[in-house]
């Protein structure tokens, strides 16, 4: 049986190779990056660092990252993401060149229910060409799911790609 210390550091290891091979793959485009859930703020600060010219907006029901990992108000959507997000939609259309999600707890069946709620509020968001990097699998009918990085651990975390 694997311990939880070893499935976070899968998961961590895994957000990291998934994020940052998205970035480079997503790197010419111009839209903005979707933060869907900050928590301490650890990815947010990640992209912060590895991502130029695109901002970069937090969708958080409530603010309370680290001080260093905390966006800029004008960049942060707060409330329930199955209210911003289409609210997003219907303001600024299909302009997201990627988004990352991390929204999910430690509840797996509880993980995949709202996954499912929000998967189809996520996908008209990404502009041709943008990916999805979530820690739980979600259900795309426009997005397919790419093979994972090297480094990353299967199952701890998903890339979808708009084509």
């Amino acid at each position: 049986m694997t311990s939880r210390l070893d499935l976070f550091i899968d998961r961590m290891v895994s957000q990291r190779a998934c994020l940052d091979y998205a970035i480079a793959e997503t790197a010419a485009m111009t839209g903005p990056v979707f933060e869907l859930g900050l928590g301490n703020g650890r990815t947010y600060h990640h992209m912060r660092n590895r991502i130029s010219g695109r901002d970069i907006y937090v969708f958080e029901r409530a603010v309370a990252s680290h001080p260093d990992s905390t966006p800029p108000k004008e960049l942060t959507i707060l409330g329930d993401v199955t209210e911003t997000l289409p609210q997003t939609l219907a303001r600024m259309g299909p302009v997201a060149s990627l988004i990352h999600a991390d929204l999910g707890g430690h509840n797996r069946e509880k993980n995949d229910l709202f996954a499912r709620k929000v998967s189809p509020l996520i996908e008209p968001l990404l502009a041709k060409g943008g990916m999805m990097v979530s820690s739980d699998r979600m259900y795309f009918d426009g997005l397919a799911e790419m093979p994972l990085p090297g480094g990353a651990v299967p199952e701890r975390c998903f890339v979808y790609l708009k084509r």
